[in-house]
C-alpha cells in the first residue's frame, strides 16, 4: 500500500501537467507524510544530499562549454573543417553533417547543443544546394544524437552520480559506439546518394582537402609531441609547451579550425592520461571554449559572455531540481523494495539475459517517448540497474545502453526536444519533422542492437584506460 501511495502519487501529479521534478518530491512528501509517518524534512534533507556532488559540477561547465562554441561562431570553423574534409564526396553535406556532429560531440555533451548550433548551419547549407528539408531535418536530429555518446556527455554524468558508476570510464565506454552511430548514419547517407542520385557538392580540390589533411596532421603532431613531453617534463610545465606549440601551429600555419579540433583532444587526452579527472575536463573546455573566443577568434564579446552565463544557470537550475527530486524519489523506490519486486517480476517472465536485455530497451525507448532524458535516468537507474547486476551486466555497459535508447527518445513524439528544437530552425511542422527523422532510426537502433549485445566493443576501452 505505501509503494502505491508513492508510484501512484508521482503518475497522478504527471498527469494532470505538474513539472517532473515537482511530480517526483511531490509523491515523495505524500508518502513520507502518510505512509512512512517521519519527519518531513527527511525529504529535503535527501534532495539537498542528492545535489550535493561534486561530479554534478561538471554540468553547468559542460552546458556553458557548447553554448559558447556557438556563440563564439565556433562551430562554423567545425563545419568548415568538415566541409572541406568530405563535402567532395556524392551526397556530401551529409557526410558534413555526421563529421560535424562527431566533433562538436567531443566540445559540448549534448544533443541539443549539437542540434541548435551545428543544425543551424547544417540545414541552410543542405537547403541551398537542393535537398530535401525532410533529409536535411532527419539526418541533422539523427546525428546530433552522437553528441552525449562521444566523451563528454552530460547524460553520463548524471548517469554515474545515480549509479555511483565511473564517469571516466562511462565516457570511454561511449568513444566507439559514437563512432559506429557516425559510420552507420554515413552508410545511409551513401545509400541515398544512390537511391536519390545525389551529385557532389563540392568540386574536389586538392589545395581545400590537403588544407584539411594539414589540419589533422598538425593535430596528430601536437598528440604525439605532448604524449612525448609529458613523459620527461613535469605535469605543468609538458602542459605549458603543448599549449605554446599549438598557438605556434596555428600562427604559423595560419589553421582555421586547429584551435577548435584541439577541444576534443585536450578533455579525452587529459581525462586518459590521469591530468584531470572528467569534472575538472568540464572546467578545462569552459576556460578553452572562453580562451578560443576572448583571444584567438575574437568573436566573443562580454555581452554574449553574459547572456551565455545567465543560460547555463537558468538550464543548469533546472536539471538540478531534477536530480534533487530524483535523488528522494529514488531513495523512496529502494527503501520500499519496488526495485526487487521489479527484479523479480521479469525474472518471474524469463532468465535469459538476451531476452531481458530486449524487454528493458523496448520499456526505455517507450519512455524515451515521454519522458525528459535527466529525468528519466535519474528515476530509472534504482529501478533498473539491480536487475541488469543480478543477470550479469556491466554498470557502464548499462550506461551505454540507457543513454543511447533515450537519446533515441529524443526523435521520437511527444517529449522529443531535438524535434521541436529542428522544427523551429526548418520552419516546419512539428508532425513533418517526426516524419523526416523517422527513417534514420534504422541505423540508430542497429547501432543500440550492436552495443546492448555486444558488452566488449563497448568495455574494451575503459578496461584499456583504466586497468
Amino acid at each position: 500500500m505505501s509503494a502505491a501511495i508513492l508510484i501512484l502519487g508521482f503518475i497522478a501529479l504527471l498527469m494532470i501537467g505538474v513539472p517532473v521534478f515537482i511530480a517526483m518530491a511531490g509523491a515523495s512528501l505524500l508518502y513520507v507524510a502518510f505512509a512512512e509517518s517521519g519527519p518531513l524534512l527527511v525529504v529535503v534533507h535527501r534532495m539537498i544530499a542528492g545535489i550535493d556532488s561534486f561530479p554534478l559540477l561538471a554540468i553547468p561547465f559542460f552546458i556553458m562549454a557548447g553554448s559558447i562554441m556557438n556563440s563564439a561562431g565556433i562551430t562554423h570553423r567545425i563545419y568548415d573543417f568538415a566541409l572541406a574534409l568530405v563535402g567532395w564526396l556524392r551526397g556530401g553535406l551529409g557526410h558534413v553533417n555526421v563529421v560535424g556532429s562527431v566533433i562538436f560531440a567531443g566540445m559540448s555533451g549534448t544533443a541539443v547543443a549539437d542540434a541548435g548550433g551545428l543544425g543551424n548551419i547544417e540545414i541552410k547549407a543542405m537547403r541551398d544546394h537542393g535537398y530535401d528539408v525532410e533529409f536535411a531535418v532527419g539526418l541533422t536530429g539523427a546525428s546530433a544524437t552522437i553528441g552525449p555518446i562521444i566523451p563528454p556527455s552530460l547524460p553520463m554524468v548524471i548517469y554515474g552520480v545515480a549509479a555511483n558508476a565511473s564517469i571516466g570510464k562511462l565516457f570511454a565506454a561511449g568513444f566507439i559506439p559514437g563512432l559506429l552511430m557516425a559510420a552507420t548514419l554515413m552508410i545511409m547517407v551513401a545509400y541515398y546518394a544512390h537511391k536519390r542520385k545525389f551529385g557532389r557538392d563540392l568540386a574536389f580540390r586538392w589545395g581545400v582537402f590537403g588544407f584539411a589533411l594539414v589540419e589533422i596532421a598538425a593535430l596528430t603532431f601536437t598528440v604525439v609531441a605532448a604524449d612525448y613531453l609529458y613523459d620527461y617534463l613535469s605535469r605543468w610545465l609538458a602542459f605549458l609547451a603543448v599549449v605554446l606549440l599549438a598557438l605556434a601551429l596555428n600562427f604559423f600555419l595560419k589553421l582555421k579550425a586547429y584551435m577548435a579540433l584541439m577541444t576534443p583532444v585536450i578533455l579525452i587526452g587529459g581525462m586518459a592520461s590521469g591530468a584531470f579527472t572528467p569534472t575538472e575536463a568540464a572546467v578545462a573546455a569552459t576556460a578553452f571554449a572562453l580562451f578560443l573566443g576572448f583571444f584567438i577568434y575574437r568573436t566573443l564579446t562580454l555581452k554574449s559572455f553574459v547572456r551565455v552565463s545567465m543560460e547555463t544557470v537558468e538550464t543548469t537550475s533546472i536539471i538540478l531540481f531534477i536530480v534533487g527530486g530524483a535523488s528522494i524519489f529514488g531513495y523512496l523506490i529502494t527503501t520500499t523494495q519496488i526495485t526487487d519486486h521489479v527484479a523479480s517480476a521479469v525474472l518471474s517472465i524469463t532468465d535469459n539475459p538476451i531476452l531481458i536485455l530486449l524487454l528493458v530497451n523496448v520499456f526505455l525507448l517507450i519512455v524515451g517517448c515521454f519522458m525528459e532524458t535527466i529525468a528519466a535516468i535519474t528515476i530509472l537507474v534504482p529501478v533498473l540497474l539491480p536487475l541488469m547486476l543480478k543477470i550479469g551486466v556491466d554498470p557502464v555497459h548499462f550506461g551505454l545502453i540507457m543513454v543511447l535508447n533515450l537519446m533515441i527518445g529524443l526523435l521520437t513524439p511527444p517529449v522529443g526536444l531535438v524535434l521541436y528544437i529542428l522544427a523551429r530552425i526548418a520552419n516546419i511542422s512539428f508532425e513533418r519533422t517526426t516524419r523526416a527523422c523517422a527513417p534514420f532510426l534504422i541505423p540508430l537502433l542497429i547501432t543500440l542492437a550492436v552495443v546492448t549485445y555486444w558488452p566488449g566493443m563497448v568495455l574494451w576501452l575503459p578496461k584499456l584506460l583504466y586497468p
